[in-house]
């Protein structure tokens, strides 16, 4: 059985702590800070780390691994599209790895980074580590990737089961949800999910992890060739958008200032 748990880190970044809790085995997914996992061995003696999962080179995803793979010898997998610290095993799209015993296939999603990869579980319940791609109620900003890079990307993403957990790395979602209320004043589901999330977040209770069904019916960023979004876009470009990629590009350059 696995069990995930959210480790907090910064100020809104979640470790992602696969658990094995039969083997007493445990993986972590973009460790920025090694001080949060180490705190949570030190506290469950007996506890192995066997992996670390990395989606990006960004520093608040990789800043503990070097740390983590020092004090515990841990597997690093990441990217091989990008410098990651320490990394023992280099992934490209299509790639499969196991890890505590489940496997998963490695997505290349660029856009966010260039070479920005995200790790499917495909199962009865399936799991999506999607680092900074796609986000509860939004997506990541384009700091190496273009739009259309990225619309293709989120697009992969969208394509997944329904059911699939979505475990992204920020507590961005109540802020997301208020600008997705800002393109589709009128979806009574965004309007709900923004109440519920400002709800939990009042209580101290994290908004993760989403779901891939969740984020078709709210995320404006998979909601592009939605008539509601492509016709706000027009009116923010002023002129009639051709293009889904258009769209994405307009709906980013919005958020960006928002």
């Amino acid at each position: 059985m696995i069990q995930i748990d959210a480790l907090p880190a910064f100020s809104d970044n979640y470790l992602w702590l696969l658990q094995d809790v039969t083997r007493l085995q445990c993986a972590v997914v973009d460790p920025g800070d090694a001080g949060p996992v180490l705190a949570w061995l030190e506290a469950h003696p007996g506890w192995t780390l066997t992996d670390i999962l990395v989606t990006h080179h960004h520093a608040d995803h990789v800043g503990g691994v070097a740390r983590l793979k020092a004090d515990t010898g841990a597997r690093v997998l990441g990217p091989a599209g990008e410098n990651i610290p320490a990394r023992d095993l280099a992934l490209e799209d299509g790639d499969r790895v196991e890890v505590l015993g489940l496997g998963f296939e490695i997505l290349h999603v660029p856009g966010h980074t260039l070479g920005h990869i995200a790790y499917f579980h495909d199962a009865d319940q399936p799991l999506l580590f999607c680092g900074d791609t796609l986000f509860a109620g939004g997506c990541g900003r384009l700091f190496e990737g273009t739009p259309a890079q990225m619309y293709a990307s989120l697009s992969r993403l969208a394509a997944l089961p329904g059911q699939t957990g979505v475990y992204c790395t920020h507590e961005y979602t109540l802020s997301n949800l208020r600008f997705a209320c800002a393109v589709e004043p009128n979806n009574p589901e965004v309007q709900a999910r923004f109440e519920q999330v400002r709800q939990w977040r009042e209580q101290g209770r994290i908004s993760l992890p989403s779901s891939i069904a969740l984020e078709r019916a709210t995320n404006p960023f998979l909601r592009v060739q939605e008539t509601s979004v492509k016709k706000i876009a027009d009116e923010r470009d002023g002129q009639e958008i051709r293009t889904p990629e258009e769209v994405f590009a307009t709906i980013r350059r919005w958020k960006d200032q928002f």
